[in-house]
C-alpha cells in the first residue's frame, strides 16, 4: 500500500479551536451542527450566548449548555496527532487545580492526587513506549472491574432534594452523597426507583431553576450551575413535557 504523507499544519483548521485558536483539549461538540471546541471557551462563550461560536445557528433558546457533548473520539485524534499535547495540557490542568486550592488555603483533595500519580505513570510509561497490547489492556481492564469500589474513591458530591410535586413527596430521605461521575440520567433512574415510578421520564431535575440535560455529569452541574460551597440543592418536578412518555 502507498502512504502519504501529510503535514500537521495542513490539518490544523480541523484539530483547532475557533475562540481561542489552540488546540482542542477537553473536545466538546454543539450537537446542533456539529462544530467542535475547547471545552473551557465553549461553556464560558455559551454564558453569554447562545448561538454556535463558528455557524451562529441557534444551539437552544435559553439551555444551550445541554445541547453540547464531550467528543472523545476527536480529542483522542488530537493527541495522536500532535506529540506532547496530551502531557503538556495534563500538567497545565494539574497546576491550576493546585493553584486554585492554594488560593482557598486548602489542600489538594485525595482523589485529585491519586488521579494526579497515575495519570504521570501512564504519561511516563508512554513516553518510554511501554504501552500495553489490547489484550493486556483488557486483561487488566476486566480484573480492575472485579475489584472495583463503585466509585467510592471518585470524588464525591453532596445533593439536596426538594419536591415541587406533590407526586414526588414520597422520599424518605432528601440527602444524596455521590460520585461527581455519575449523570443527572443516573439520578433520575435511581430517584425514580426509589418512588416507584414506572419511568424515569415522569420527573425533571432542575438546579437554580434550570433543567439539567440526562448527560451532564454532578461534577459539570457543580462547575456550570451551583457556583457556592457547599450541598448542591436540585428541585424535582413532574415531568414539564408528557409526550415524552411515548417515547
Amino acid at each position: 500500500m502507498m502512504t502519504r504523507k501529510i503535514k500537521l499544519w495542513d490539518i490544523n483548521a480541523h484539530i483547532t479551536c475557533h475562540l481561542c485558536n489552540g488546540y482542542l483539549i477537553d473536545a466538546t461538540t454543539v450537537t446542533e451542527c456539529l462544530h467542535t471546541f475547547c471545552r473551557s471557551c465553549l461553556v464560558k462563550y455559551l454564558e453569554e450566548n447562545n448561538t454556535c461560536p463558528t455557524c451562529r445557528i441557534v444551539i437552544h433558546q435559553s439551555h444551550p449548555l445541554q445541547y453540547i457533548g464531550h467528543d472523545r473520539t476527536m480529542q483522542d485524534i488530537v493527541y495522536k496527532l500532535v506529540p506532547g499535547l496530551q502531557e503538556a495540557s495534563f500538567t497545565a490542568e494539574m497546576k491550576k487545580q493546585k493553584e486554585f486550592y492554594h488560593k482557598l488555603g486548602m489542600e489538594v483533595p485525595g482523589d485529585i492526587k491519586g488521579e494526579i500519580c497515575s495519570s504521570k505513570q501512564h504519561l511516563d510509561s508512554y513516553r518510554n513506549g511501554e504501552t500495553k497490547t489490547d489484550e493486556n489492556s483488557n486483561k487488566e481492564t476486566s480484573e480492575e472491574k472485579e475489584d472495583n469500589d463503585y466509585h467510592r474513591s471518585d470524588e464525591q458530591v453532596s445533593i439536596c432534594l426538594e419536591c415541587n410535586s406533590s407526586k414526588l413527596r414520597g422520599l424518605k430521605r432528601k440527602w444524596i452523597r455521590c460520585s461527581a461521575q455519575a449523570t443527572v440520567l443516573h439520578l433520575k433512574k435511581f430517584i425514580a426507583k426509589k418512588l416507584n415510578l414506572s419511568s424515569f421520564n415522569e420527573l425533571d431535575i432542575l438546579c437554580n431553576e434550570e433543567i439539567l440535560g440526562k448527560d451532564h455529569t454532578l461534577k459539570f452541574v457543580v462547575v456550570t450551575r451551583w457556583r457556592f460551597k457547599g450541598t448542591i440543592h436540585i428541585t424535582l418536578i413532574g415531568d414539564l413535557f408528557p409526550s415524552r412518555m411515548a417515547t
